[in-house]
């Protein structure tokens, strides 16, 4: 641990009596305590060395038979290990939240995938908003016929100004003059049938008794 909660006043409380050099004793074995998560060495002169205090020894062996308790293992502080184990418990509870976050991103990933395959989204036709304007037709009318589509709630794509240009040929219109045909009369579709020539000139046709050039 590089941290741990310091309790100023419960600290005075229990080590009122400590001469100065015994309090530093104190401070320091607890620092290394905590930072290494261990019991400290069974001697007295080797706990002394680490905390530097080496000249200090008695005091240092005061401190340890005061505040610590030599075990098997080494001197351990109940404290500190309860101080320890609850550090260890969040940063493992932290652990379990971050696996579980990173398998339910991994999970949603895989639907996604999953839902992709199955359903087999058409990537190659383009739709009103990358479908290239035929050279055939105005920047104009291709905004308004767009549109159109839109609010017919039909996309644009490559199949449908196929079969708006094939009908149109049959019809002897040319493609733009399908659109316009379209979007005057409100159609979401365009039929050869639907188009009849006026009389008096070929270049012109009649839909719904409204001229389209």
């Amino acid at each position: 641990m590089h941290y741990y909660q310091f309790n100023i006043g419960d600290y005075a409380s229990h080590t009122r009596h400590l001469t100065a050099i015994e309090d530093i004793a104190y401070r320091r074995l607890l620092d290394l305590y905590y930072l290494h998560e261990r019991p400290l060495n069974y001697g007295s002169t080797s706990v002394a060395r680490q905390i530097n205090m080496r000249e200090y020894e008695i005091e240092v062996t005061s401190v340890l038979e005061e505040f610590f308790t030599l075990t098997d293992d080494g001197w351990i502080n109940v404290r500190a290990d309860k101080e320890i184990a609850h550090y260890r418990g969040k940063i493992e509870q932290a652990s379990r939240a971050g696996k579980a976050s990173a398998e339910r991103r991994s999970n949603a990933r895989l639907t996604d995938v999953q839902l992709t395959n199955n359903h087999k989204p058409i990537t190659n036709i383009k739709t009103n908003k990358t479908l290239e304007r035929p050279d055939d037709i105005s920047e104009e009318l291709w905004t308004e016929f767009k549109e159109h589509r839109k609010r017919k709630k039909a996309v644009v794509t490559e199949l449908v100004i196929k079969n708006i240009r094939s009908e149109a040929s049959k019809a002897n219109m040319s493609l733009s003059q399908a659109m316009e045909a379209m979007i005057v009369n409100g159609w979401a579709g365009f039929k050869s049938g639907w188009i009849k020539p006026a009389e008096t000139k070929s270049t012109d046709w009649w839909v719904n008794d409204r001229r389209i050039k």
